[in-house]
């Protein structure tokens, strides 16, 4: 699967750069080069990761599959209408995996990072979550137990995850009966809004079925308004995945009682002991929230660029040679990567000089080289 997403790099590549060219002749850019380097960080940051817990990637649901699994039939499984059960059971799975990811505050604070740009565009679909599988492996085991193979979970996995990649996009409108059965354009931008009216719903990844079935949808109406509450005011990556974490463990530590603190992690973001209030926060109609978006330097620019093109390559080597690296050699490599994006965060931010970062990236590629 890593050495698919190799190869998909340069697609993604191409898919961002014609929505950008697309939306700049048409006067209407949904780009700015500080959000999508973020955005783009945390794509590559979470490959890093998966990189390190194919456990529960993959490998407990081979557990349970090898154990449980009622009908492990490869013969059907392999069959086009195999792989329909198989892509529609996936996206049923991913659904409740989703939905519940919006309401309860431990899964919210995995999911959360996907959501914290306030553009909306295909580096907004790159922008994926690091430890979601860690906690979320546990609702795909239903496939596992009917007998879904392993390797066919993987693919259709893979499948529905690029099939959301389209409909990150402010350029495509409704499309009439699609988004009556489809995740579609129109669809996912009512989920990624934080207007009153639209918090919470359009969860469904490929079908948009199972929301109306379940209550969820919400059809788009007025102009959507992106990002989270409170916003994330930082290009660092690496708050980005912990703030949450770090509010909820606070939250946490303040609530008196094992059980209000067990509910403070199970309840929706933001519920509290004290009158029970709870609910992700919400703009009204019409509302305007200003943007985080900090002036950068032509120096930062092109440092940016340059920064986040060869921590692409490195990522892209340390995915295609997973299996050959040693330990020793993967950790390094993705301690460097690690590095190098919260460097790249932290001269978008102007909190760090290029020439410093410059002098320590050369340092740890001179030490880092007397392992390979």
């Amino acid at each position: 699967m890593h050495k698919t997403l190799v190869l998909a790099f340069p697609v993604f590549a191409l898919l961002v750069l014609a929505e950008f060219i697309y939306g700049w002749v048409r006067g209407r850019n949904t780009y700015r080069l500080n959000d999508a380097i973020s955005s783009l960080s945390q794509g590559l940051l979470s490959q890093v990761v998966a990189v390190f817990t194919r456990l529960f990637q993959i490998g407990l649901y081979s557990m349970v599959y090898r154990h449980l699994a009622f009908f492990p039939s490869q013969a059907f499984w392999i069959t086009w209408e195999g792989w329909v059960a198989a892509i529609v059971f996936f996206d049923f799975c991913d659904y409740w995996l989703h939905r519940m990811s919006h309401q309860s505050a431990i899964l919210w604070a995995a999911h959360v990072v996907h959501h914290q740009s306030q553009d909306f565009n295909f580096s907004t679909a790159l922008r994926q979550e690091s430890a979601y599988m860690i906690l979320g492996w546990v609702f795909y085991t239903p496939m596992a137990i009917i007998g879904v193979p392993p390797f066919i979970f993987g693919v259709t996995g893979l499948a529905v995850l690029l099939y959301q990649i389209w409909i990150h996009t402010e350029h495509i409108g409704k499309l009439g009966w699609f988004d009556f059965v489809f995740s579609s354009p129109s669809n996912h931008r009512v989920h990624h809004a934080i207007n009153k009216q639209y918090i919470d719903r359009n969860y469904g990844g490929l079908l948009v079925i199972w929301d109306r079935m379940f209550g969820s949808f919400v059809e788009e109406r007025e102009p959507c308004v992106y990002g989270t509450r409170p916003l994330l005011q930082s290009w660092d990556p690496l708050w980005a995945v912990v703030s949450v974490y770090w509010a909820l463990a606070k939250d946490v530590w303040f609530t008196r009682g094992l059980s209000n603190k067990m509910r403070v992690l199970l309840m929706p973001p933001g519920w509290k002991p004290e009158g029970n209030a709870y609910g992700r926060p919400a703009i009204g109609s019409g509302s305007l929230v200003r943007r985080y978006d900090p002036p950068m330097s032509r120096d930062a620019i092109w440092f940016s660029c340059l920064q986040f093109s060869f921590l692409l390559l490195v990522t892209a080597f340390l995915l295609w040679n997973a299996a050959l690296l040693t330990s020793l050699q993967s950790g390094l490599l993705a301690t460097f990567i690690i590095a190098g994006l919260w460097f790249l965060g932290g001269v978008i931010q102007g909190r760090l000089r290029i020439r410093h970062v410059l002098f320590i990236e050369i340092l740890l590629i001179f030490f880092g080289l007397i392992f390979f």
